[in-house]
């Protein structure tokens, strides 16, 4: 294989829904993305993004809930914006030498793990002495 040849165009989370109209209500409307595919009333099966990064939605197939999605941020101001909107909090932000975090639930409680660079002037979580 060359190791120029890039092969691997991207790579999307597939999460698990339990209704793909409400899930898509739930991703546009409440957390900000947009739908770029399907969603349709026959629909098993859509995309949406933010800011150039996708997540496929599915009923019916794949995997169950819940599932795990990482989203690398640039700054923590969606904390904010989605605890404002309601959206249900699983973990409240913590720094870690590895990143600043929070994760939020779907309503099929598929956790999307946010975060951030870690905060270099703040105490770190796995070095913290108990």
């Amino acid at each position: 294989m060359d190791p120029g040849h890039r092969q691997i165009e991207n790579t999307i989370p597939v999460l698990p829904v339990s209704n793909l109209t409400g899930s898509v209500d739930f991703y546009t409307r409440i957390l900000g993305f947009r739908l770029d595919w399907g969603g349709e009333d026959a629909s098993r099966i859509c995309s949406v993004s933010r800011d150039g990064c996708s997540v496929m939605l599915s009923h019916g197939f794949g995997a169950s809930s819940p599932q795990w999605v990482w989203i690398g941020l640039e700054d923590e101001t969606i904390f904010q914006e989605w605890r404002e909107a309601g959206v249900t909090v699983r973990q409240e932000p913590k720094n870690w030498t590895w990143g600043y975090e929070m994760k939020f639930e779907d309503p099929d409680r598929n956790v999307l793990w946010v975060g951030t660079e870690p905060k270099r002037d703040q105490p770190y979580e796995d070095q913290t002495n108990d």
